[in-house]
Parts: C-alpha cells; structure tokens; sequence
C-alpha cells in the first residue's frame, strides 16, 4: 500500500520502521472513532456540495461495513498501512475507486487523529466515571452497614480519637467527588470538536464546522484553528491529572488495607482465597491484591508528569512527538480502569473486626471524650484538660466507650444522603 502522503517515493525502511513504532497496533483503538468522525465528515461534504448525495450515500454504506467489522473485531491494518486513516482510506480506494478519493477533502491526518482522539477519550472517560460510580455507590453501602462498629482513629501514626468503619469507608466515597470535579474538568476539555482545523491553519473549502460538531455530539468547537491543533497533548495531560487524582485516592485506600490486614492492627479480614501465602511461613495471608493496586496508583500519579516532560519546548503546531502520547496514556488508562474494577471487587469481600475497641491498649481513645464530657458538666476546657492528662499519667484513667457525636459528618452523623446527593450534582455536569 502506497502512503497517503507519497509523492513519488518511499522513505527509508529503517526511518519509516523508527516513525511509525507502535502507532499501528494502538490505532487499531481508534478504528470506531475514525470511521465515525468520518461518516460525519463526508454528511458535511456532501451538504456544502463538495461531494454528490449518491457519493455520499455510497461511501456511507461501505464505511458503515467496515464499522460492522471493526465492532466484530474482524478488522486489522495491512502489513504495509502506516495508520487507522490510511488503511481506511485506501479500503474506500480499493472497493469503490474514485469515490474514496474523494473522503480527505478539506481535512488532514492532523484534525483526522484529533477527532478520533478526542472521540475515544469521550468514551474512555465516561467509563471512567462510572466505575468511580460503582466504587461510591459499593463505600455508602459498606458505610451504612457498618456505621456502627467503633475503630482507632489516628494522628502521627499514634491511637488518637475514636473513629468508626461507617466514617472510614463514607470518607472515601466523599473525597471520590472530588476527584469526579477534576474528571469533568477533563470531559469538558475533550468535548470540543477540533474537525476542520486540517493542518493547523483551517481550510479554503467552505466547510460547516458546526454542522460536523452537531453531527459527532461534540458539546463545543475548538474554534480558532490553530487553537485546535495546541489541544493535543493538553487534552491528553489535563485528563492525565485527572487520571491520577482518582489514583491517589486509591492508593491511600489500598495502604489503609494493607495496615488494616496486619497482624499487628486486625481491623478486617479478607476470604483466604483473595489473599497469598508464604513459601516458608504457612500463617501468611498476603494482601498482594491492594499491594499492586497501591503500586500501580503511584505509577498512575507520575503520568501527568511524563506526559508534560514530552509535550514541553514544543512550538504550536502538530509534531511527531505527539504520537508517542497514544503509548503512555492508552495503557494507563486500561490500568486505571483494572484498578477501579479489583478496588470494588476486594471491598465486595472486606470482613469487618467488630471487636476492636475491647482491647485495652485503645482504651485512651476515649481521653478527648471524658475531657469533652467534663467541659459539658460546667468546667473549663483547660482545667478538664490538665486533670485527664493527670489520671492518664497516674494510671486512672477509665474510659467510658459510649461515643455522643452528632454534628455533620461525624461517627454518629455520617451524613451519607447528602454527600450522595452532592455526587449526582456532580454527575449531573457530565452532558
């Protein structure tokens, strides 16, 4: 198969080996998308008269076949196609002749990938979203069931305040949104449409850039076209924070687990069947699961950073270094969507100590408590302060374990209703 781009000949083997990596197998993910962005495309032609209806029609009629195909993932690039919109475009050459010649007018390879990019990144995200979804709706659930069952809070790594599993798992259903904000932030970036921007300077046809907005459920356009070329690369490091936002959540949940599973802390248990064993010490259960969720999280968390070290020092305009942004960010999102997946997965198993507190090491929990109790009866914060510090020091202290916390947000207020409703108002910017 010729290049798209030849102009009488072939560049060197090595060269287009070098140039082309891994862009084959990756466009392969884009095939949908590059056929869509094409069928409104030619729609487009078609109106402003740059191609007749009944070319129209049967080009729509062959690349909705090959649609067909690619959604029975009986499709594939030839041995010699650079890339998802040549092997398309010479498919169209090779079945219908000049008609298919005639699918790149008033458009580059350049606002080609954008669509596509932008298209499956629409997809990717919603996806994205609703795992976090999945993941909420499964932590207010575990939240409710054990709103009761006390455990150690703690500061510094030392016994603090009385906490509960309810507070536990409702805190992390709740920062979730905030990670949902910077997601939108992200879906909102995505959703405009760069299609008509060719090369980076717009195009002499008279092109409907609305018409092919409309028609790809792009909420936006990029408008200025040069604007819309500087999206790549901003789209992909924009989505790559929020990417990793999400990360940072589960990896603090994944390292709370893992603390949690210890000997030395027995908070939960898991079934023997999700955790591993030791060759030499036959007592071992294992948290290897959360371990590599925790490790791949932190992973996750260095992508905004690879991603702007490569987009940095670049004048406007496209540039081959852009294609290396399909390699680091396709997989990871595959990764981020795992993670979401074997998070909801190990939390469905989660067993719950109900006896923590009876231990008598957790007994200073309480120490905030009877200060508060005191300061309640009449005295002073300070006086109450100093005498339960004394009986601490003294050996006196006796706590009472009964726990009267009613304000918003706390142990026995978890407020899980609103924060679910400020979920689906969140939700609710996803248009």
């Amino acid at each position: 198969m010729s290049k798209i781009w030849n102009k009488g000949f072939d560049a060197d083997k090595a060269v287009l080996n070098f140039t082309v990596g891994k862009d084959r197998e990756l466009d392969l993910r884009l095939a949908k998308q590059d056929i869509i962005g094409s069928l409104a495309h030619i729609k487009m032609l078609a109106e402003i008269g740059l191609m007749e209806r009944e070319e129209e029609k049967i080009l729509r009629t062959e690349l909705q076949n090959i649609l067909k195909d690619v959604e029975k993932a009986n499709f594939s690039l030839d041995d010699d196609a650079e890339d998802i919109h040549s092997q398309i475009e010479s498919m169209l050459i090779k079945r219908l002749g000049e008609i298919g010649k005639k699918i790149h007018s008033g458009r580059s390879r350049n606002d080609q990938v954008l669509v596509d990019l932008k298209l499956y990144l629409k997809d990717e995200i919603l996806n994205i979203k609703d795992g976090v979804v999945a993941l909420f709706n499964l932590l207010q659930r575990l939240s409710e069931k054990h709103k009761n069952v006390l455990m150690p809070g703690y500061t510094h790594g030392q016994i603090a305040m009385p906490s509960s599993f309810g507070l536990w798992f409702g805190a992390y259903a709740e920062t979730l949104i905030d990670d949902m904000h910077t997601l939108i932030a992200a879906w909102n970036v995505t959703n405009q449409n760069p299609l008509g921007s060719a090369a980076g300077y717009g195009s002499s046809f008279p092109i409907d850039r609305e018409m092919t907005t409309r028609e790809l459920n792009f909420a936006t356009m990029n408008y200025n076209v040069i604007a819309a070329q500087m999206g790549r690369g901003k789209t992909e490091r924009i989505l790559a924070q929020a990417m990793a936002n999400i990360a940072f959540t589960l990896n603090k949940l994944a390292d709370d687990n893992c603390m949690y599973l210890s000997g030395n802390y027995g908070f939960i248990s898991y079934p023997q069947e999700l955790t591993t064993g030791s060759s030499i010490m036959p007592h071992k259960k294992n948290p290897d699961v959360w371990e590599l969720i925790r490790a791949h999280s932190n992973r996750l968390q260095s992508l905004p950073n690879e991603l702007a070290l490569l987009t940095t020092n670049i004048p406007h305009g496209y540039h081959r270094d852009y294609q290396l942004l399909k390699e680091i960010l396709f997989p990871a999102i595959e990764t981020l969507h795992e993670l979401l997946r074997m998070t909801c997965f190990m939390l469905e198993h989660i067993e719950v100590n109900t006896d923590i507190l009876n231990d008598p090491k957790y007994d200073y929990l309480f120490t905030v408590e009877e200060v508060n109790k005191r300061v309640l009866n009449g005295e002073t914060f300070r006086d109450a302060y100093v005498q339960v510090g004394e009986d601490v020091q003294n050996n006196k202290f006796v706590p009472n374990k009964e726990v009267n916390h009613t304000h918003q947000g706390s142990i026995g207020n978890l407020c899980n209703a609103e924060i679910k409703d400020k979920m689906e108002k969140v939700l609710s910017n996803f248009s």
